[in-house]
């Protein structure tokens, strides 16, 4: 697919109810109004095509065109070692929450290459860009939240930058952590002195969460910092 004909495709997949919807959520004047199911069949396409042009022709002009670009990342049947180029090249294009979360949701790859994965994710979040610090916690939290790395997300969180969109990913993560490690997260909660806004959106998103009793829910409530 050429590119030309890539923008063209992306035109015809255009919902603008959605378009309306989502704007409102990312903030983003050059979104087209394509939804994610959609995005991620052109993606699957292009990472069985010449994957490369795509990359050198797109302009990231287009919310889409980024979003897209991130998800073929996921899709291409390559080692980690020659994705993580790729990976450096995109991150520069990241922009919004959405673009990152999405990409993330899509790089599985992290889960069978976690020694090579991790050692990639530290140096995402000590990187001077807010957005790479926001797709490092992610990727913790989508991949990383299990016996042998608890310890370790929780020193990466000790300095984490204070940007708006990082601090809701560690909220996010710490929360991921409650669930799957409850104790260990308790102990850091109580332990550890995250500032009032994050610690608090902490634990409203464990609040949120329908895996845990209505009783937990009133304890953590009564954590909360005024």
């Amino acid at each position: 697919m050429e590119y030309n004909e890539f923008i063209e495709k992306l035109f015809e997949l255009q919902d603008i109810k959605y378009k309306e919807f989502h704007s409102k959520n990312i903030c983003d004047d050059n979104l087209i109004g394509v939804r994610v199911p959609e995005l991620k069949k052109l993606a699957k396409l292009i990472s069985h095509s010449n994957y490369e042009n795509f990359f050198k022709q797109n302009k990231h002009f287009y919310y889409e065109e980024n979003v897209v670009h991130g998800l073929v990342l996921g899709y291409l049947k390559i080692e980690f070692g020659d994705l993580k180029q790729y990976i450096d090249d995109f991150l520069q294009y990241i922009n919004n929450w959405a673009v990152c979360d999405i990409t993330v949701s899509n790089l599985k790859i992290f889960i069978k290459n976690k020694k090579a994965g991790f050692k990639e994710i530290k140096k995402y979040i000590n990187d001077s860009n807010p957005w790479t610090n926001r797709f490092g916690y992610v990727l913790l939290l989508s991949y990383f939240v299990d016996d042998e790395h608890i310890e370790k997300i929780f020193s990466l969180i000790n300095n984490y930058k204070d940007d708006y969109y990082v601090k809701m990913a560690i909220a996010w993560l710490l929360s991921v952590c409650y669930i799957k490690q409850k104790e260990k997260t308790i102990s850091y909660l109580k332990n550890y002195n995250l500032d009032d806004w994050t610690f608090n959106k902490t634990i409203q998103k464990i609040i949120e969460s329908n895996r845990i009793s209505k009783e937990e829910k009133n304890i953590l409530k009564g954590m909360k910092r005024k």
